[in-house]
């Protein structure tokens, strides 16, 4: 069975890594981007399971990434979950146009992150379309 895909969009390389290394030891595939742009252009190649999503990144920001993710068919319904700094609060607007399914403070830890990809996705090897499902 193909594992399962995550998008991880961040400009900071040591949370891409430490991330990254947890999803793939839980059998996850990952595809990385350094940038809002990057991930946009990555995002429509490999067509990812999820996208996590830094809300601060160079050229696009992880809002303006949901947001075009979700208007573009090849991507309207891949979920996101979107890290942020502590105390930033999204706007419910800017939310409703997105697929955002959870939002990260940061400081996270990888195990956080990797029980709100098994909420939304199922657990690695799992593929049943009935797990994508809004995580409050």
């Amino acid at each position: 069975m193909t594992p399962q895909t995550i998008l991880l969009a961040d400009d900071e390389a040591h949370i891409t890594h430490v991330v990254g290394m947890k999803l793939r030891a839980a059998g996850y595939a990952t595809v990385v981007a350094r940038d809002g742009e990057e991930a946009l252009t990555l995002a429509l190649q490999h067509r990812p399971n999820l996208v996590i999503t830094d809300l601060q990144m160079p050229y696009m920001s992880g809002i303006e990434l949901a947001t075009r993710l979700r208007s573009d068919e090849r991507t309207c319904e891949t979920p996101v979950l979107m890290l942020t700094a502590r105390g930033y609060v999204l706007d419910q607007n800017e939310l409703s146009a997105t697929n955002i399914r959870a939002v990260l403070s940061k400081p996270f830890s990888a195990r956080d992150i990797l029980r709100r990809v098994e909420e939304v996705l199922g657990p690695a090897g799992a593929s049943d379309s009935s797990n994508l499902r809004k995580v409050a």
